[in-house]
């Protein structure tokens, strides 16, 4: 019979050899993790597509994040995956950061709603030339952009300050050893030397929570998964420990945001299902909700017959509520090497989602009077766009 191995054998092994100091490998590490030049073997990543759908001919996408990927690059993606689309709505909403797609505009908006005492986010989105001169909105949007970076400062300070009550924390849920803690310490100790010796060069696309996990996955050569594995398990803790401690009152109210956008005539959508669908008790003047999207499956179905019923008997006084799928597609997963890469985030692809197909989904769908072909058709109209293109 073999022998069960010991609790100790179960453990990564501290790596016992490792420099608290910047080396030339810590410098070469940085630098690749926060280049937004992409190599002929990235580029080549993004315009090669694993699954092509030659019968979707209509793609609805208006809830997808460029990042530091080029628009150009990103359209000849789509239509290589659709070669056959000849309807379409394609909208980018990058995080607090409008931007635009031919004649369209939009953003993705982190708000703070004081009913439910909790963060918000809004899909915004507009016909390109009515955003051209929005002082305001931009304004808001810099300012909301600049307060979200704070959360990792928050994030790497509770590390190297230290927070010792969160680190407790977060060492009691995952049973981080007192090694894992010093390893992860000391590594992001460097990396906010690194961020403050190179802050004036940076992108700021960068100054993002990922930025951590991204630094550490490059020593996995070097210290092998195992290890890896054990302190990206324990920062991911600490992640969330400090998300649940940072303070949304800072954020504009998500009141403040529908008036602004509705002022510029843009559209509104509730993305994220599983974590705002109560916000339908709020009634806020919306255009529509996001049903599905890859990591918010479980009310599909449910939220649909909600919205239905809402839409029945129509309400004169309003527009009816518009069903949404959001394939949540962040291009910067696909660039990244292919032993680092998210499993899950990066199947995502923009204008998939397999929810508009499923059969019992479907069934839902048709009794709500919903489909693809004609939520583009009624959202750009609200947008005041054109019905080509």
């Amino acid at each position: 019979m073999e022998l069960l191995k010991s609790k100790s054998e179960c453990i990564p092994l501290y790596p016992q050899k490792f420099s608290e100091e910047i080396t030339e490998n810590d410098e070469k590490i940085f630098e690749k993790i926060t280049s937004t030049r992409l190599s002929p073997e990235q580029t080549d990543r993004i315009l090669t597509t694993s699954v092509i759908h030659p019968r979707q001919k209509t793609v609805l996408a208006v809830h997808w994040h460029p990042e530091f990927i080029p628009l150009d690059l990103i359209e000849k993606r789509i239509h290589n995956m659709f070669p056959n689309m000849c309807t379409q709505l394609i909208i980018p909403t990058q995080h607090n950061v409008l931007m635009t797609y031919h004649e369209y505009a939009g953003v993705e908006v982190d708000a703070y709603s004081r009913g439910f005492n909790q963060k918000v986010q809004l899909l915004l989105h507009f016909k390109a030339k009515k955003v051209e001169s929005a002082h305001v909105l931009k304004s808001m949007l810099a300012y909301t952009l600049k307060y979200r970076q704070n959360q990792l400062n928050d994030f790497i300070h509770t590390l190297i300050k230290p927070n010792e009550k969160r680190l407790q924390q977060a060492a009691e849920e995952t049973g981080a050893t007192d090694d894992c803690i010093r390893f992860v310490r000391v590594q992001i100790k460097k990396l906010h030397e690194l961020i403050e010796r190179h802050y004036d060069q940076l992108p700021i696309e960068m100054f993002k929570n990922k930025l951590m996990r991204d630094f550490l996955d490059e020593y996995r050569p070097e210290y092998g998964d195992a290890w890896i594995n054990r302190a990206q398990t324990f920062l991911h803790a600490v992640k969330q420990i400090v998300k649940s401690h940072f303070s949304m009152r800072y954020f504009y109210r998500t009141s403040e945001i529908i008036e602004e956008a509705r002022s510029l005539g843009g559209g509104i959508v509730i993305p994220h299902p599983e974590q705002f669908w109560p916000i339908l008790l709020a009634d806020y003047d919306v255009d529509g909700y996001e049903v599905w999207n890859p990591q918010s499956r479980r009310y599909t179905e449910f939220l649909i017959s909600v919205l239905n019923r809402k839409n029945n008997p129509v309400n004169e006084s309003r527009n009816k509520l518009l069903l949404f799928m959001g394939d949540d597609t962040h291009l910067s997963e696909k660039v990244r090497d292919p032993d680092k890469q998210d499993r899950e985030k990066v199947s995502r692809e923009i204008g998939f989602q397999p929810a508009w197909d499923d059969m019992h989904i479907r069934k839902a769908l048709i009794t709500a009077n919903m489909n693809r072909r004609l939520v583009i058709g009624e959202y750009k109209s609200r947008l005041g766009l054109s019905d080509h293109g």
